[in-house]
């Protein structure tokens, strides 16, 4: 995290109780969606509270060895540019196949134009081309990491 995300992450630590801020279990800086217009429509849409889940291949968690997401993990939100753009809060995680995401989960990512299908289309071409850059394989049944928030910062 630099300077100027921290500053912002500890604007909002700074309202929480000493207790609430012991709770937290992780936190992160990052940018959703791995390209410029996606990573700036992305924090655009969960500042504005339209996006409040997000997605990701389970594989890229093995494979990299990385901790799954924690319920309670503050996240600074990023634009392209690696600018806070607002702080969620995760307050749910579940593992799913990719075929079996609910209508109602795509639609809390909030992105095109909030159809199943257009989530469903979307999703196939970016895990598809994510599994190749980490040496996986993605299918209809990869099990993806299913993850939905609450902006706690800015209200």
């Amino acid at each position: 995290m630099n300077i100027e995300q921290q500053q912002y992450l500890d604007n909002y630590l700074n309202t929480l109780t000493a207790e609430e801020r012991s709770q937290i279990p992780q936190i992160t800086a990052e940018y959703y969606c791995a390209d410029e217009y996606n990573a700036n429509e992305c924090a655009r849409l969960i500042n504005a509270g339209i996006k409040t889940a997000s997605c990701s291949l389970k594989a890229g968690y093995d494979i990299e060895n990385e901790p799954f997401p924690e319920i309670g993990r503050l996240t600074v939100v990023l634009n392209w540019a690696e600018e806070p753009v607002c702080i969620v809060k995760l307050n749910h995680v579940s593992f799913c196949p990719f075929n079996e995401v609910t209508e109602d989960f795509a639609k809390s990512e909030g992105e095109g134009d909030g159809t199943y299908e257009w989530w469903h289309k979307a999703h196939i071409n970016f895990f598809t081309e994510y599994a190749k850059t980490i040496g996986a394989e993605f299918t209809e049944t990869s099990e993806l990491v299913l993850e939905r928030f609450d902006k706690v910062y800015p209200l």
